[in-house]
């Protein structure tokens, strides 16, 4: 997802000057992220994916409105929860889906080795090790550590305590620092 300056000037572009280029710049930057976090709603591919588009079509058609947004990322999510469980309780009479029954993929891509200066075992067992946390915990890591969404908004948009994410992400860290220790003393042993 852009920066929060960027999404700022998207948002101003389509908004104030009906940009369309801008729009495009946002959707082609928000789609993986959006769709990912519907995904984990609707647990569907095609059905996050029209989701998705249903969230970027009413921006568009709404685009005055986003003058009035002070959160756009936030806003965006929150569109993208919201529209995700209408869909379930319109189709499936399901009135709300807790974090524990959201499933989320997460995709090591974010984790450069070279960045982290580390190899590309340990960069594999971190996203081994972040696969095996609870849906919940890694749903909360996703959106602080991949979508950059801060505590409060993420509070906000799970309906949580910021305690609650502080807790998960204090789960998340000590199991990804744990594999990686033992991976590196695994690594100094065969050295």
């Amino acid at each position: 997802m852009l920066a929060p300056h960027e999404l700022k000037t998207l948002q101003h572009k389509i908004a104030y000057e009906n940009d369309q280029h801008a729009f495009a710049q946002l959707y082609i930057s928000g789609m993986p992220f959006l769709l990912q976090f519907a995904h984990s709603i609707i647990k569907n591919k095609e059905l996050a994916e029209e989701i998705v588009s249903d969230v970027f079509i009413k921006i568009w058609q709404k685009r005055a409105d986003l003058k009035e947004v002070d959160n756009f990322k936030l806003y965006l999510y929150v569109s993208t929860k919201n529209t995700a469980l209408n869909y379930l309780s319109r189709h499936f009479r399901k009135d709300t889906i807790s974090l524990e029954e959201m499933s989320l993929n997460i995709t090591a891509g974010s984790y450069n080795p070279e960045q982290l200066m580390v190899t590309s075992e340990i960069a594999k067992r971190i996203d081994e090790e972040i696969q095996k946390l609870p849906n919940r915990c890694k749903l909360i890591f996703k959106l602080v550590k991949e979508d950059g969404l801060r505590y409060n908004d993420i509070a906000s948009l799970l309906n949580i305590s910021v305690k609650t994410i502080d807790n998960q992400m204090a789960i998340a860290l000590k199991k990804i620092a744990g594999a990686i220790n033992f991976q590196l003393k695994k690594t100094s042993q065969h050295s």
